[in-house]
């Protein structure tokens, strides 16, 4: 599909009021991307597991306005409080989706939104966020085109998502979300998310995902700032390459149940992804001493048992561990005995994979 596909025909039917409800999922890359053409085009793919507790509830109402004009009219509310330092994000979201949703000039929108995890802590809640809101915006079309297809709902969905946020679009569906274009993933697209097509073991299909929330604070620097960054990186051309055969090696591990490849090339991807940070222009860690700590724990633990856990990390100092479901008593007894200690107020979230955004009632 291409950009022109997602514009709609002018809609002769109108809504005077209205209101929708979505929660959406934030996710987990398993298969990083870092480093983003314009606009908001990945330069590597990308594959993550979609998560089920961490998740942003997101209502949007609408009502029509006397004045019609393309100037953006809303109110954001954040857990209830109205936050207008969120308002430059998000008009710069509309002003992004307009062609593909021009109707918003037409109307004025109250959101409201509220996350299961703290904001901006690097658990993807722009991701979360930002495909709650997309889904809204696309029951509110459909209503407009009530002959639209489940499938170009998803795809719309997913493609508005990542023009919020490059993340979100692996938000909406479940359980493994590919985006960006890879010759061996059919349907495969760098301008929205799809379902991940091919065959998954069993022990990948029920993976649980515990979030160890080693700092709840603002990031130093943004991801954003830190995409942006990948531009004359002098290891950004290896890294990309790396993640495309990434891919093709996942693949093969997914169908097979090969948890040893598993745990290998994921701790890769983090420590990758974190490397490009390290050696950019200028260059920043967002690791903490707790992360590092709880690294070495894991690694530790892992060598003694013989269990499958392995870490992740997004673009922040949490720590993702990934483990499957067979193992998940004894972990959960080593998060509680050795790992607590090194979050902060021994904070954590425990998650699991989840099937993407479900509508809720307004």
């Amino acid at each position: 599909m291409t950009e022109k596909e997602f514009i709609p025909h002018p809609y002769l039917k109108t809504i005077q009021s209205k209101g929708y409800s979505w929660s959406s999922p934030s996710n987990i890359a398993l298969i990083k991307y870092w480093g983003k053409r314009p606009v908001q085009i990945p330069e590597n793919p990308s594959i993550s597991f979609t998560l089920d507790a961490c998740k942003t509830n997101t209502s949007l109402t609408l009502s029509e306005k006397t004045a019609k004009n393309d100037l953006h009219s809303f109110d954001i509310f954040f857990e209830n409080e109205q936050k207008d330092n969120f308002k430059p994000k998000i008009e710069s979201f509309f002003k992004r989706i307009h062609e593909y949703v021009p109707y918003i000039g037409d109307y004025h929108f109250t959101i409201n939104t509220s996350n299961t995890f703290p904001h901006s802590s690097g658990i993807a809640s722009s991701a979360s966020g930002m495909s709650a809101l997309a889904m809204c915006l696309m029951s509110f079309e459909r209503e407009l085109n009530p002959d639209m297809t489940d499938e170009f709902f998803m795809k719309k969905a997913s493609f508005l998502a990542r023009l919020g946020s490059g993340s979100a679009s692996r938000s909406i569906e479940g359980e493994l979300v590919v985006w960006g274009e890879h010759q061996a993933i059919p349907g495969s697209s760098d301008l929205f998310g799809i379902k991940y097509p091919h065959e998954v073991h069993e022990v990948f299909k029920s993976y649980h995902d515990t979030i160890l929330l080693v700092d709840k604070g603002e990031k130093q620097v943004s991801s954003t700032m830190g995409h942006q960054l990948m531009h004359n990186h002098p290891f950004a051309d290896k890294r990309f390459d790396q993640a495309y055969t990434h891919v093709s090696d996942l693949i093969s591990i997914l169908k097979n149940g090969d948890l040893q490849g598993f745990i290998e090339l994921v701790e890769s991807e983090a420590l990758t992804l974190h490397a490009m940070m390290l050696t950019s222009r200028p260059y920043f860690v967002l690791m903490k001493p707790n992360t590092l700590e709880i690294i070495n724990r894991i690694w530790e633990f892992r060598k003694e048992t013989g269990l499958h856990l392995c870490f992740t990390l997004d673009a922040g100092s949490n720590v993702h561990l990934l483990y499957p479901e067979h193992q998940s008593t004894q972990v959960y007894e080593f998060i509680k005995r050795d790992l607590v200690a090194f979050c902060q107020n021994g904070h954590y979230i425990c998650d699991r994979i989840g099937f993407g955004a479900k509508q809720l009632p307004i």
